[in-house]
């Protein structure tokens, strides 16, 4: 991933130096287990862990691997020049390269794992505590872009809240699927290693064994959990369409923030323009990039075959990347985002008293009117102030029709904002908790 998108701490996952030490970990453990179980002498066993705090020298890798082009082969010739070529012998014993790189692949995965959960439980913070700032700060909601019926800023919060929360889920079980490890040798029958042998390597590695694996773990783990990965893409582009919408000129709801000399374009001077949740709808789209590739993977040939080792060299890295800077990116465009709570009324306002029609409607309906003429009678005042501006309000006093069903006190009682907010605090408790 190119560095303007990335942050150090999932870039280090993803490191050649990173990868070898969890190579080299791998092969040591396995290395422990079959000394325990006397298939290998413990001293070779012990020997292969001099080399705990070298620092594989990734160019000498690259340097072995292009004569044998085998990159696992490569790193073992380069282990045994630290370890030595007779205390190494019994190395990779029984094990196939699938054995390393899978086991490999899903503990990267889980740590990139454990970085986005925390990523997301930041992010439902600031949601959270702009949801409970703006509680009762009223808005227009709307339905196909149009004005609806009154909502509040909070509400809006919360469900964002709502469905990152469930995405911490997803993303817990992605993990939970993602962590396991198999060294269970050529085509997975254990036939050359102990099956206590994966055993160990996983229980040091913080992994589970994979029940079944061939000779690859199944690939409808990785296809899981990249899906999540998309799903959690998807949200950040929810929350991002939202705050562009509210940014605009003719809106101006909310806005990103806007910093001491920032500049919004190059040639307008007063523009300020929404350049962050832009770029999220972007980097979302690049993170769902992710999907269907790892959904092919899980087609195979037979016992394994080797289609999917170059998608996933790049979509591993490159979605958790992508999508750890998002999520860091939108926790701070949600945290420092500008509120205007003037401009919402005035919003709400442009069409006086519009949005109150459904509540009319319904009071007609009540009066006896049948729900065909109550909405015959709402909409033709309605579309006047669509037309000419009016106040819903009067043109509903004004027609002769309505007040032979409501009194001038049932017509006035149903312009209360307050009636649009009442449940406010039971949908907060059932997003929040009581």
């Amino acid at each position: 991933m190119i560095p303007r998108y990335s942050r150090p701490d999932m870039v280090a996952i993803w490191s050649p130096e990173t990868k070898f030490r969890i190579w080299y970990e791998i092969e040591a453990h396995a290395c422990d287990a079959m000394a325990d179980l006397g298939v290998i002498p413990r001293e070779n066993a012990e020997a292969v862990w001099k080399a705990k705090d070298v620092e594989f020298d990734v160019a000498r890798i690259d340097e072995i691997e292009a004569v044998t082009k085998h990159d696992v082969i490569a790193f073992l010739t380069h282990l045994a020049e630290h370890v030595g070529s007779e205390e190494a012998r019994f190395v990779h014993q029984g094990m196939t390269s699938s054995d390393v790189l899978d086991t490999c692949f899903n503990v990267q995965l889980t740590r990139a794992a454990d970085i986005l959960i925390a990523d997301l439980e930041g992010l439902l913070a600031a949601l959270k505590r702009r949801a409970i700032e703006h509680k009762d700060t009223i808005r227009i909601g709307r339905s196909h872009g149009i004005h609806a019926e009154p909502t509040t800023m909070g509400l809006t919060f919360a469900r964002f809240y709502a469905e990152m929360d469930r995405n911490l889920s997803r993303m817990r079980d992605a993990r939970a699927e993602i962590a396991t490890g198999a060294i269970s040798g050529a085509v997975g029958t254990f036939a050359n290693i102990d099956p206590r042998v994966e055993e160990h390597v996983c229980d040091q590695l913080g992994l589970v064994p994979e029940p079944i694996s061939t000779q690859v773990i199944p690939r409808d783990r990785h296809a899981a959990f990249f899906a999540t990965l998309g799903v959690i893409a998807s949200s950040i582009e929810n929350i991002a369409i939202e705050i562009r919408h509210m940014q605009r000129t003719e809106v101006l709801e909310g806005a990103e923030f806007f910093s001491m000399g920032q500049k919004g374009s190059s040639a307008m001077p007063h523009k300020k323009n929404p350049v962050l949740t832009e770029n999220l709808t972007g980097l979302a789209r690049m993170v769902r990039a992710a999907v269907i590739p790892a959904m092919e993977n899980v087609a195979l040939w037979h016992e394994r075959d080797i289609s999917h080792s170059s998608v996933e060299r790049m979509i591993g890295p490159d979605a958790t990347i992508t999508l750890d800077f998002a999520l860091a990116r939108l926790t701070g465009v949600v945290d420092k985002m500008l509120i205007f709570p003037e401009n919402m009324i005035e919003n709400m306002n442009k069409f006086p008293g519009l949005v109150m029609s459904q509540r009319v409607l319904l009071a007609l309906t009540q009066a006896g009117v049948s729900r065909e003429d109550a909405y015959a009678m709402v909409q033709r005042n309605a579309l006047k102030v669509w037309e000419h501006r009016t106040d819903f309000k009067e043109e509903l006093l004004a027609d002769p029709d309505v007040t032979a069903a409501l009194s001038t006190e049932e017509i006035e009682e149903k312009f209360d904002l307050g009636y649009h907010t009442k449940h406010v605090d039971t949908i907060f408790a059932r997003v929040f908790g009581e």
